[in-house]
């Protein structure tokens, strides 16, 4: 790429693309809707495992019969294994829990159902467990900007906190959107990829800071939009080898599980893409030149003090 390139030149783009983005999130959230796991609504998952053949439509009328229409059925392979996922928004107690696996097995004894796992969560519990996993969000978002507020202090280190902050907002709504487009559930994953973007995308943007700090003091009172562009030229080649490496690696983690029928991996790693491939965006397009904007606009509103 050229070496002088100029990234802050794009960035009242970059600033209008992830105000659109954010808008997309908002109206596909409605239209769409967004699919809660029953570790986050409530309610009861059961896995069994069977030997034979089964077919989709006879395992989900017999769900049905035997515990109302509000139920989910999925068969899956799960290594050696072949697997029967149900969901109901209803609590089930351990009686009726025994109860159907009885059903199961009496309707169909030849292949050999076994109860893998049967989790029952109350609604009350699924919204306070969503509750905490969205603080333990917020509390990691608010730690970074005190971090980068302290480590680039010489630069105004609270603007680029904010910056920072402002473009993993931006990483977690893409990763978000892939979760809605996909009709994937919000389940334990969706916080597992909340935390691992914001670490990455940390990472960096992190790198490029360091590389503003020595520039800005080897080039004293140069326009800071010149020192952003140095330094983000100084450092592309780094960010794209790693991210290039990163999703890459994901992408074979994402295809495998998708061909195994691995929905646990698949949950996590499509999201993941998402928010790996925005957060290469974010470090170099959105957040070093927004951040120059922010001191631009500072050193003019001190000139005229």
């Amino acid at each position: 790429m050229n070496k002088n390139f100029d990234f802050v030149g794009f960035r009242k783009i970059s600033l209008i693309v992830s105000a659109a983005l954010f808008v997309l999130c908002i109206l596909l959230s409605f239209v769409m809707g967004v699919e809660m796991d029953i570790s986050f609504k409530g309610g009861t998952m059961a896995k069994y495992s069977y030997t034979g053949t089964l077919t989709l439509e006879e395992v989900t009328d017999f769900a049905k019969e035997q515990l109302g229409n509000d139920v989910t059925v999925d068969l899956t392979n799960s290594g050696d294994q072949t697997i029967i996922s149900l969901s109901k928004t209803d609590v089930l107690s351990p009686d009726a829990q025994e109860k159907l696996t009885e059903a199961f097995q009496k309707q169909y004894p030849d292949n050999k159902i076994v109860a893998e796992q049967v989790n029952a969560v109350q609604p009350s519990m699924g919204r306070s467990f969503f509750a905490k996993c969205l603080l333990a969000v917020g509390l990691a978002a608010l730690f970074l900007i005190l971090y980068i507020a302290y480590r680039f202090r010489k630069i105004g280190g609270f603007s680029a906190g904010v910056m920072a902050v402002f473009a993993l907002i931006n990483d977690l709504a893409f990763a978000y959107l892939a979760f809605v487009i996909f009709r994937i559930p919000l389940n334990d994953n969706f916080v597992a990829v909340m935390l691992t973007v914001l670490g990455y995308s940390l990472n960096d943007t992190i790198v490029i800071f360091d590389r503003i700090r020595e520039n800005r003091a080897k080039m004293g009172k140069e326009p800071i939009q010149n020192v952003v562009n140095l330094s983000l030229n100084q450092t592309i080649g780094r960010a794209i080898s790693t991210s290039v490496s990163t999703v890459v690696a994901m992408t074979c983690v994402a295809v495998v599980a998708l061909v195994m029928n691995l929905d646990s991996i698949v949950s996590f790693a499509i999201p993941m893409l998402f928010g790996l491939i925005s957060g290469s965006y974010t470090s170099l397009f959105l957040c070093p030149p927004a951040w120059s904007m922010w001191m631009e606009h500072k050193a003019t509103k001190k000139a005229k003090k």
